[in-house]
């Protein structure tokens, strides 16, 4: 999947990960510290984690159709492609992060018991990898808008 209605597919997939990464990993946060939330959106977190997990290898397989077609391969496009090449970690962390929320939302659903220590340990793997994975899209995205428009200073 190269081209979709004529563009090419990594235009158009690369918004969905922009969008889609940055927006599981603050739900991601916001279900590790505040249980009222998980309640609530914890399976909507794995569902949208496990959705850019597999966007992330088309939109990546896509900018390597690009990559390969442009004649001049500059040092900017050179850093994008470099650090496109790691979304793919990002993703399966965030997916990582979906599933150890997903298991603790289970085990205090299904115990009376206060698990302190097990939320604390929840909510510095999702601060980490949720800050962690909206630094790297940011990145991602300001090399390829720097490879693509150049710098722009106003």
């Amino acid at each position: 999947m190269n081209v979709i209605a004529g563009l090419p597919a990594h235009a158009l997939l690369v918004h969905a990960i922009v969008v889609l990464a940055p927006l599981t990993a603050l739900l991601g946060i916001l279900c590790a510290v505040w249980p009222a939330a998980r309640r609530r959106f914890v399976w909507l977190v794995l569902v949208l984690s496990a959705v850019n997990l597999a966007l992330t290898p088309l939109t990546a397989s896509a900018g390597q159709w690009l990559y390969d077609r442009s004649s001049a391969h500059s040092p900017a496009l050179e850093t994008h492609a470099e650090r496109g090449a790691t979304m793919i970690y990002l993703s399966i962390a965030l997916l990582a992060m979906a599933i150890v929320l997903a298991l603790h939302h289970v085990r205090s659903a299904n115990s009376d018991a206060p698990r302190t220590a097990s939320a604390v340990v929840v909510a510095v793997i999702a601060l980490a990898v949720g800050v962690s994975a909206i630094a790297g899209v940011m990145r991602i995205g300001h090399s390829g808008t720097e490879a693509k428009w150049g710098i722009i200073t106003e």
